[in-house]
């Protein structure tokens, strides 16, 4: 289960660093109608995430990330090699997972959106 992170604090998360997944497949390249850039940058990228009813998104892959849930979701993620776990997620709920390849399933009967903050790095560089 995904650890849980204080509601409204989910920017310190921002502050790990990520590994890489183990398959990098990107979602916006893989389900576009599914994923939207919203931002990217040397330290994150964000991901608008709509998935309806019953939809399915492909496998795909994220570095470490927080998922900020904008509507209640109750959702199947599924692993390459077969394994799966529900999750559900309230309004305003945000929840770090680390790098992880999966597909996912939308076991509601609403529309769930989610935005995804993939983390690049969180040092900054000095100016030399």
């Amino acid at each position: 289960m995904p650890k849980r992170i204080v509601h409204g604090s989910f920017l310190a998360a921002l502050l790990a660093l990520s590994g890489g997944a183990a398959i990098a497949q990107d979602p916006a390249k893989m389900a576009p109608e599914i994923y939207k850039v919203t931002s990217d940058n040397q330290y994150v990228r964000v991901l608008d995430i709509h998935l309806k009813p019953g939809g399915k998104s492909p496998m795909h892959s994220h570095p470490g990330y927080v998922a900020v849930a904008l509507t209640p979701c109750k959702v199947r993620f599924s692993t390459p090699g077969g394994k799966s776990q529900e999750a559900e997620f309230k309004s305003g709920e945000a929840t770090w997972r680390d790098s992880e390849s999966h597909s996912v399933e939308n076991l509601g009967t609403a529309e769930c959106h989610i935005m995804n903050i993939e983390v690049k790095s969180a040092t900054k560089k000095k100016k030399k």
